[in-house]
């Protein structure tokens, strides 16, 4: 199994911090171009499944569900799961001094037929995460 957890600290209201990261239509910016599309396919009270399609074109479906009241999310891929058995992701909202510690954590597992191994996923991971949640900062303290 592969694990992450990358934070930052955001200089700015915890419903800034919480409303701007979870908009989903605007991941394109917030991901630094990592997608090229986010769609919204559904909303239902608290849950949200959307569509992403990276650079190459890949699509996938994923849910999350915004607990803003608990200060967290948690979001799952859907369809299609692969190059993952599975991939489940928290986003901790953490009041501090400073601002808001915002902290992403990602538990997944490689299928058995992915060209990557979940140590090697686990250091792309950790380096996409600390590079996104840099623009996440300079984005949301601007607004």
């Amino acid at each position: 199994m592969g694990h992450t957890c990358n934070s930052i600290i955001i200089d700015a209201s915890y419903d800034k911090v919480f409303d701007i990261s979870n908009d989903i239509e605007c991941w394109p910016e917030l991901f630094g171009g990592e997608y090229k599309e986010a769609k919204i396919i559904n909303r239902d009270n608290n849950k949200i499944t959307f569509v992403l399609t990276d650079r190459e074109g890949r699509s996938w479906r994923s849910f999350r569900l915004l607990f803003k009241d608990k200060y967290f999310t948690y979001a799952e891929r859907e369809e299609p799961k692969f190059p993952f058995k599975y991939m489940k992701i928290i986003w901790l909202y953490t009041p501090k001094d400073e601002g808001i510690e915002m902290t992403w954590i990602q538990h997944f597992e490689m299928d058995e037929k992915a060209k990557f191994t979940d140590k090697q996923v686990e250091e792309l991971i950790n380096k996409h995460s600390k590079d996104n949640l840099k623009i996440f900062k300079e984005v949301i303290e601007k607004e």
